[in-house]
């Protein structure tokens, strides 16, 4: 069953059609200030994307790209980080699967970007949520942030020194 998001964009299945359907969804202030909330965003001053859809068997494939600007909190200073997403996207919608007892379904890599659907309509703009949640950077950094992690301790990846069975590892990979 399909629910109202923060940025819905809800097609009748039926409306699809045989040929390919283009779409372009652009979300407004309060989506983008719901977004900013639901993934923790300093900002979200723009979010659209450009999608294609079409009917593959028993599927509705989405095909397009998605942009966002936007701001994350850094890690370290909770400064906001800019950041320009440019993505590709390709889900696949099928239905939701019906049973009465716990259903497990064993996905492939290639269908990790399959989303269900209640037979009826999908939304387009929570696919496109959750493929902007999946694209953004979980570890952003300030330029303060450095400073701030090495004097609370934090060491770098070159101040790390491999210990015991370890040690060896690094110099036998550089060989390779």
């Amino acid at each position: 069953m399909v629910t109202a998001n923060e940025f819905s964009h809800v097609v009748k299945i039926s409306e699809v059609g045989n040929h390919s359907r283009n779409l372009r969804l652009s979300a407004d202030k309060a989506a983008r200030h719901a977004l900013m909330a639901r993934f923790d965003l300093a900002a979200l001053d723009n979010l659209a994307a450009e999608i294609s859809l079409k009917h593959d068997a028993d599927a509705v494939i989405a095909t397009g790209r998605f942009t966002a600007s936007l701001a994350q909190f850094c890690i370290a200073t909770h400064d906001p980080v800019p950041a320009k997403l440019d993505e590709a996207i390709h889900i696949q919608f099928i239905a939701e699967p019906t049973s009465n007892g716990e259903v497990e379904l064993e996905l492939a890599p290639e269908d990790c970007d399959t989303m269900f659907h209640d037979g009826q309509t999908i939304d387009l703009g929570e696919a496109v949520a959750q493929s902007m949640g999946l694209a953004l950077n979980p570890y952003p950094r300030s330029p303060e942030a450095e400073k701030i992690l090495r004097a609370a301790g934090v060491k770098s990846e070159e101040d790390v020194v491999p210990v015991g069975a370890l040690a060896g590892l690094k110099d036998l990979l550089a060989k390779k």
